[in-house]
């Protein structure tokens, strides 16, 4: 018994890459990706829901860690303003976790509607910059969990207050969170030069050549963004910026070597600077002896045209 095999049309992917799509149709495809990433989310923000007590008391150890603030093996409580502030933060606590947990999902929800639109060397560096951008993200965390473990003595000890005053829940809660967010993104920064470098825009000696101005806006930019005042954090935040930009260039020289760059003709010569001439011409020899032309001869006289009467016979 012979069965007829069904055979299988383009997938969703491959209309939405050659363009064959219509406008409704990419209208649904993001309304059913949108529709399953905010799912993903909601899944998050259950579970958040529940492991939100325990991603609390972890956010709440450098507070506890401080001089005065363990009584009797117990961390004294924080200060609430409001009775619903408790409620209100365990449901950003969760929305925090179950944005991480559906990380995955949303993200690839977000990347395969954007992804038909790249062409194929594009989709693969953007693999890799994803792939390098989690881990990134993941060290500037914990490299911020620990300024704010390390940081928070030094600024209520530095405080009129001294370090046994009791701090508001929520706004103890945001500075975490804040430092963690934005260290977080900062550790992004040298992808964004490998972007460039990878693109073609700029190279691995422009880039090196920028290391001042780099240096100056990284501590710049430490000075200004950091929640934390102390100086502590604001100088580890720069330090790391200022390190990983020096691993960007490296990488961005290790590119430009496999790709050939710095060998071209003018690579080396400033866009106000001369190029430098040649010194191997070849000297030029006299030419052969070209050899007069013939004269042209004159040409025959052409006879007169015949009279108009003449040209047709009787038939024409």
């Amino acid at each position: 018994m012979a069965f007829a095999l069904r055979k299988r049309g383009p997938s969703t992917f491959e209309r939405a890459a050659d363009g064959s799509m219509t406008l409704i149709e990419h209208v649904r495809e993001l309304r059913t990706r949108l529709f399953r990433a905010s799912l993903a989310i909601l899944i998050g923000l259950v579970a958040g829901f529940v492991v939100a007590q325990d991603v609390f008391d972890l956010l709440a150890q450098p507070y506890c860690r401080l001089p005065g603030m363990m009584v009797d093996g117990e961390c004294q409580n924080f200060l609430m303003l409001s009775p619903a502030d408790g409620f209100v933060l365990k449901l950003k606590i969760a929305l925090w976790v179950g944005l991480i947990l559906g990380g995955p999902v949303w993200l690839y929800q977000l990347w395969a509607f954007i992804a038909p639109g790249l062409h194929r060397h594009e989709r693969k560096w953007a693999y890799v910059f994803v792939a390098i951008a989690a881990p990134l993200f993941a060290a500037g965390s914990i490299l911020a969990y620990f300024v704010v473990d390390k940081g928070l003595a030094f600024l209520l000890e530095a405080g009129v207050t001294g370090t046994d005053s009791q701090l508001e829940v929520t706004r103890y809660i945001s500075f975490v969170t804040n430092m963690i967010l934005l260290f977080g993104v900062a550790f992004e920064f040298p992808l964004t030069l490998l972007m460039l470098n990878f693109t073609g825009v700029v190279s691995a000696r422009r880039l090196l050549s920028w290391w001042r101005v780099v240096v100056f806006i990284c501590f710049a930019f430490a000075a200004v963004a950091t929640p934390d005042p102390g100086p502590f954090g604001m100088t580890l935040l720069a330090l790391c910026l200022c390190l990983l930009y020096f691993i960007a260039v490296g990488v961005a020289f290790v590119n430009d070597r496999r790709r050939g760059r710095g060998k071209e003709i003018y690579a080396g010569v400033d866009d106000d600077e001369a190029s430098p001439l040649s010194d191997d011409r070849e000297p030029v020899v006299a030419g052969q002896r070209i050899e007069a032309a013939d004269p042209i001869t004159a040409p025959e006289p052409i006879a007169a045209p015949t009279p108009i009467e003449r040209r047709y016979d009787d038939m024409t």
